[in-house]
């Protein structure tokens, strides 16, 4: 990872919409902006979980919506932190990931680290519910328990099949069915091995 402050050391990134990133090396697998994602309907009230944060490019710029948002990271989480203070946004950052509880090894960016994982109940009451969740844990997405959605408004999940994740929880895909309205968008970027789509889901009740 580039050392910050140092001279000689890159220059940030910022992008088209004036969010500022510390430039990550090559490899690191950093993601600067979300433009399979969705946002344009968070509310003020929301409150917003970015689960699987990289370096802030969701959260980041969902905090220009809603005050409430809490970012997941398990390995980015240094940088993380820095850009949303860099950025001045209202982002809580928890270094963690979502799971079924146990402990596990996670691999990204050529790091790999050993962390405690949390199911999205877990994580919802720390930050004191879930209107809107945007989901992007490279197959943790299926230790989702489906009741852990009842009260999410919107979602926006990257969705992942072997060899990246798997088997696929099909009470989950039950459970969305059944709640929301949904379209996966596969295409163009999505024609990969090893990820099914992104989700767009909104609750039919329309809360």
């Amino acid at each position: 990872m580039y050392p910050k402050d140092v001279p000689g050391s890159p220059p940030p990134v910022t992008t088209h919409d004036g969010v500022t990133f510390r430039r990550m090396p090559p490899g690191a697998d950093a993601v600067y902006v979300v433009g399979e994602y969705r946002f344009d309907d968070i509310r003020p009230e929301d409150v917003v979980l970015d689960l699987g944060a990289n370096v802030g490019a969701f959260c980041i710029r969902a905090a220009r919506r809603s005050q409430r948002v809490l970012a997941v990271e398990p390995i980015l989480t240094e940088a993380l932190r820095e850009n949303v203070r860099t950025n001045g946004a209202g982002v809580t950052v928890v270094d963690g990931a979502l799971g079924d509880g146990s402990v596990g090894r996670i691999t990204w960016g050529g790091e790999t680290v050993t962390v405690t994982t949390h199911t999205l109940g877990e994580i919802a009451a720390m930050a004191g519910g879930c209107d809107f969740l945007k989901c992007d844990c490279e197959g943790a997405e299926w230790s989702i328990r489906p009741g852990d959605l009842d009260g999410v408004r919107r979602i926006e999940m990257e969705l992942h099949v072997p060899p990246i994740g798997g088997p696929m929880n099909r009470a989950l895909l039950d459970y969305i069915g059944e709640h929301y309205d949904f379209e996966i968008e596969r295409t163009p970027g999505y024609d990969v091995k090893g990820v099914m789509g992104v989700l767009h889901a909104v609750r039919k009740n329309g809360r």
